[in-house]
């Protein structure tokens, strides 16, 4: 609900952005999706920066613009930090990245799709040709979570598209992150005769399903993300030995080749190219992701990368009132 009633409020506009780079995903996921583009009040894109929204796990971009209870969503939040100064004007897209393993880490993978081609590619040139926002040196995206680790891989690999990023709470530092989890999997696993196939189709099945049962499917679409397997059902392998637990260094080191914390020294000067970077953390993120977040953080000052690190005293839930610290470093760069 707005927090304020005497702001003006800028328009969401709807596209459907349809590409091949996702029709080949394993999935059998949609290769026809939305994108939500937030302008503001007085404005119909022309000239501003573009911010691309990436949301965590089982969110989606539309979903950022829904009606919320307690507290703002996206576009309203854009348009009180506007309205205050705070914000100069710009334009956010909210795409629809939702997948049937219930989230998008936003990088290419066949299992998944070609995410991160689409985003720089298809659903880019769509809301920029239809609103005349962005352009080189005038884009930028955030996200937390596996949003935040989306932003962060893009400003990684895709330097000559973004030139902004903030992570807030991403997958950082897989071996804290993930690799706790697997004999929750494989407990979980081992209830379905250690079928992939059968413990996903149970969970789409319904009527219901346990909480744990989503930090599975998670862990689940991180393999296929990170090491999919061609062969395999949804291209679901993982990169332990499914009766002892062993790490399996093959699989493993598939899923550390993606891994920021570890990939950031072979992109140096991608980081240092961004006109802003920012990266925080929660001190009690309840994931552990602050620790890798620490870990970016020493190794992009080692290596003098210009950026922006916070830790705050909170957890890794409902956390999006810090997107008033970060997006505005972001748009004010992308403005200058």
């Amino acid at each position: 609900m707005q927090r304020r009633q005497d702001i003006p409020a800028g328009t969401t506009h709807r596209l459907r952005v349809d590409s091949p780079l996702l029709a080949e995903n394993m999935l059998g996921d949609p290769s026809t999706r939305d994108v939500l583009v937030h302008v503001p009040h007085g404005h119909d894109g022309a000239g501003l920066p573009l911010l691309v929204d990436l949301v965590g796990f089982t969110g989606s971009g539309p979903g950022h613009a829904a009606w919320k209870n307690f507290g703002e969503n996206m576009p309203e939040r854009i348009d009180r930090l506007i309205a205050d100064d705070v914000l100069p004007p710009v334009v956010v897209a909210l795409p629809d990245c939702f997948t049937r393993l219930g989230g998008n880490q936003y990088i290419d993978s066949p299992a998944m799709g070609l995410w991160g081609q689409y985003l720089t590619g298809p659903m880019l040139q769509a809301v920029e040709t239809r609103f005349g926002c962005g352009g080189p040196g005038r884009r930028g995206l955030y996200g937390k979570s596996s949003g935040g680790y989306g932003a962060i891989m893009h400003a990684m690999l895709y330097p000559d598209v973004w030139s902004a990023a903030a992570c807030h709470s991403g997958d950082l530092a897989f071996e804290i992150c993930y690799l706790p989890d697997m004999p929750l999997i494989l407990r979980a696993l081992a209830k379905k005769d250690m079928s992939v196939e059968k413990f996903l189709t149970d969970f789409e099945a319904g009527p219901k399903y346990a909480g744990e049962d989503i930090h599975v499917l998670m862990d689940l679409a991180m393999a296929a993300t990170y090491d999919p397997d061609p062969d395999a059902f949804c291209g679901i392998r993982l990169p332990v030995d499914p009766e002892t637990c062993e790490i399996i260094p093959e699989r493993w080191n598939a899923w550390l080749a993606h891994d920021p914390v570890v990939q950031a020294p072979k992109h140096l000067d991608a980081l240092r190219s961004m006109k802003a970077l920012w990266i925080e953390c929660g001190r009690v993120d309840q994931y552990n992701l602050v620790y890798g977040a620490r870990r970016l953080s020493r190794l992009l000052t080692a290596a003098e990368v210009a950026h922006t690190y916070e830790e705050f005293d909170d957890n890794h839930s409902s956390i999006d009132y810090r997107f008033d610290v970060s997006l505005p470093v972001l748009a004010w760069a992308l403005s200058a």
